[in-house]
């Protein structure tokens, strides 16, 4: 089914779990796909693949490599895989965000799909394969892929610097977010597996040669991008302001989860059952206060790993808003008898909120090791 129309005429189709774009005239296309990939002017189409065959189940491919399951892909889309760059990835293609921007006479599509929570990594992360020594790229969830039209004509070298816009507005988005990297304490920059196609008009009368954040054209592209790829991720796996709003999604790439919680809270003399404790928690972990004060917690971590404090200064600055996070339940509760149940609760939520306390200092002080 067609589910969009492109300022320059081309039209977004929907079939066979993907997302098709055929050609009505001469592109240039700049794309990081295997099949196809690099730079070309030859193309007749590009599209996007969900790999996935469903909820638990692993990808698979169509052919032993992945340029060949790409062609295959091709060749089942009714495209020329000789004419055709395509991408793949494990999000769903009914999760898909288009987004427009335009100024005057020139537009910027973004046509995005994306998920981040298994897969999100943060440049410089510790590599998982090397093909230099032979070794094949394991497949893995997520991937944000992007496609990015333009209305309008671009240089080689505009198209390339659209592409490096492109995927600084992507970071931006992830940035704002605060995804985790999977394979560090940092925040995502992206996953390991993205995928981009940009691709302008070559019929058009106006041709532009910077694609740069001070240009106009830069800015559209960075609107256009931050939108989709937000959007997608909130379609594909709902992450978003109000998932994040949660201290456990700040603490999370630290090791700081529900499980490293229970686990520690089970060997004091607590009262709560396990299910009681992820009842409980959820609920302590979602107040605004406490949500405010661990992020400046976390925040301190992440300067501190920066390089931007120093290590006594990391360290002064987290024992005093730990201070204050022990301080924020125990106001009031002098004044409840022993026996009394809001007395009980009480307790119980400081027992868990110490735990917290001890978990961040611990996880300060090994950064400081």
């Amino acid at each position: 089914m067609r589910i969009g129309t492109l300022p320059s005429g081309d039209s977004i189709h929907r079939y066979e779990k993907c997302i098709v774009v055929p050609f009505k005239g001469l592109r240039r296309v700049l794309s990081t796909c295997a099949l196809n990939g690099g730079y070309q002017e030859g193309l007749t189409a590009v599209f996007n693949n969900d790999i996935n065959p469903g909820a638990g189940m692993e990808c698979r491919m169509r052919a032993p490599s992945y340029e060949a399951h790409l062609a295959l892909t091709a060749e089942a889309l009714g495209l020329d895989p000789a004419t055709a760059a395509g991408m793949s990835t494990a999000a769903s293609m009914e999760n898909v965000s288009i987004r427009t921007e335009q100024s005057g006479a020139t537009a910027v599509t973004a046509v995005v799909t994306g998920g981040i929570e298994v897969n999100g990594g943060r440049v410089g992360d510790p590599a998982s394969w090397d093909e230099a020594v032979g070794q094949g790229m394991p497949s893995a969830a997520g991937t944000i892929n992007i496609m990015l039209f333009f209305n309008v004509d671009l240089t080689p070298g505009a198209l390339a610097r659209a592409l490096v816009t492109c995927t600084e507005a992507k970071t931006a988005a992830l940035q704002e977010l605060l995804a985790p990297s999977r394979y560090s304490t940092g925040i995502a920059t992206g996953s390991g597996t993205d995928g981009t196609i940009v691709a302008s008009d070559r019929t058009s009368e106006i041709c532009l040669t910077n694609a740069g954040k001070h240009s106009k054209l830069g800015e559209l592209i960075g609107k256009a991008v931050k939108a989709a790829v937000r959007e997608a991720l909130r379609r594909q796996t709902g992450l978003s302001p109000e998932l994040q709003h949660h201290v456990l999604r700040r603490t999370d790439r630290f090791g700081i989860t529900e499980l490293s919680l229970w686990e520690a809270y089970a060997q004091g003399p607590g009262r709560l059952s396990r299910a009681e404790f992820s009842e409980k928690l959820d609920c302590l972990c979602r107040q605004s206060r406490l949500v405010a004060q661990v992020s400046l917690y976390v925040h301190l971590l992440d300067q501190l790993q920066w390089g931007l404090l120093e290590p006594k200064e990391a360290h002064e600055a987290g024992c005093e808003l730990l201070t204050k996070l022990q301080k924020s339940d125990v106001d009031g509760s002098v004044a409840l008898p022993p026996g009394n149940e809001e007395a009980a609760e009480l307790r119980d939520r400081t027992d868990m909120l110490m735990v917290m306390v001890r978990e961040l200092a611990g996880t300060l002080n090994r950064l400081l090791d």
